[in-house]
């Protein structure tokens, strides 16, 4: 308040900002093309948050979508088609509540008693949403002020499952009305930026902001306050190797940019992963142990090749040891069959002398550095296991 006190004309409103998201640099495919080089494969946009905005034209929001207002173009529409064509699946976040509507506010006051807000805006906006533009995955939020039962979630996610246009491929998340959180669900995830450094039996993922502050924009943001990208890394791989899924959050500014800060942790991102990938997707958590208890900063993951024979282990060190040399606790010498580093230039430089560690692991000896070497921030050893 202090700052709409200090920075805006008395009187003014939220409704005010609506005409401000004008959206003139605003394009679609740029944004795919910087989300496929980041080695993200699934896009998650945000096509109404709290406020109840909507970024298509929907009937059931006029005036306050943006079509009618700001942009005067169906920004879910654009980049929905963008995420795909860049070989990417697109998925939509929804928010539920919303801030101003009198119904809701109305609904609130009353303790939920009544449901006209969910029967007449929600549950046809939610359908003409998916039906518009068939999200792989719908990603729900705004629910943790009211019970499942008042939102109808059970109905709404029963013909989304079975009657809908994406009920082959569609995947669901967890906010489905209070006290479902990590309850319910095709994947979980908890409240914001979980990452709880430990296994879990239900497929989860860890939503996090490269604003370590914000979920959107904030013209007042110093340097400090973004996310380096070793601290990007490391929410990567620890997510991954206990079974999750990293959602990176990167606020756009009104004009439609993606500010250079966020597009250079993003590349940063997919450049390690151009190097490091097969440490990544498709991996599982590795069955012995997640990190390692020898060796602090040290995550694991694995891959089964050739009908489960052969076990591929990858140890991802998130820096580059002091000494030159590291102890891999999870891995015991005299199960290894070879062992190199990604990213290594030459054959020579994959050259990796392990000996056993005072703990009873495998000590690696890292490779001499080079310039050539293509690998940097976090350091992934592919171990091919006895």
């Amino acid at each position: 308040m202090e700052f709409m006190r200090r920075n805006y004309p008395p009187g003014f409103t939220y409704a005010d900002f609506g005409p401000q998201l004008t959206a003139e640099f605003f394009n679609a495919t740029a944004w795919a093309e910087l989300f496929r080089r980041s080695g993200a494969r699934y896009v998650v946009l945000t096509t109404k948050h709290h406020e109840g905005f909507t970024l298509w034209p929907s009937a059931f929001s006029a005036n306050w979508n943006a079509m009618d207002v700001g942009p005067k173009r169906d920004i879910v529409g654009e980049v929905a088609r963008a995420v795909r064509s860049a070989g990417l699946r697109f998925g939509a976040y929804h928010s539920m509540m919303e801030w101003f509507h009198p119904l809701y506010r109305a609904e609130k006051a009353a303790n939920w008693s009544t449901d006209q807000f969910v029967r007449l805006k929600i549950r046809p906006e939610l359908e003409e949403l998916v039906s518009a533009y068939q999200p792989d995955v719908l990603w729900s939020d705004g629910d943790g002020e009211a019970p499942d039962a008042y939102w109808n979630s059970t109905d709404f996610l029963a013909w989304l499952y079975n009657d809908s246009p994406v009920r082959e491929k569609v995947v669901t998340n967890d906010r489905w009305g209070k006290g479902t959180s990590q309850k319910h669900g095709g994947f979980f995830v908890g409240p914001d930026r979980f990452n709880p450094g430990v296994l879990q039996a239900h497929k989860w993922e860890n939503a996090m902001t490269l604003d370590t502050a914000s979920w959107g924009f904030r013209r007042e943001a110093t340097l400090a306050e973004y996310m380096t990208v070793e601290g990007l890394l490391e929410e990567l791989v620890s997510t991954v190797s206990c079974g999750g899924n990293l959602l990176v959050n990167v606020g756009p500014t009104r004009d439609g940019r993606i500010v250079p800060v966020f597009e250079e942790r993003l590349l940063q991102l997919g450049d390690w992963l151009a190097v490091n990938g097969e440490a990544i997707y498709y991996s599982t958590p590795f069955a012995r142990c997640q990190n390692d208890t020898v060796s602090k900063g040290v995550w694991y993951t694995e891959q089964k090749t050739e009908g489960n024979k052969t076990t591929t282990v990858y140890g991802i060190a998130l820096s580059w040891p002091d000494s030159g040399k590291l102890e891999f606790g999870c891995i015991k010498p005299e199960e290894v069959a070879s062992v190199h580093m990604l990213g290594s230039a030459s054959s020579a430089e994959k050259k990796v002398i392990t000996e056993k560690g005072p703990k009873g692991g495998t000590v690696v000896h890292f490779p001499q550095w080079s310039p050539r070497m293509k690998a940097k921030y976090a350091f992934a050893f592919k171990f091919s296991l006895l």
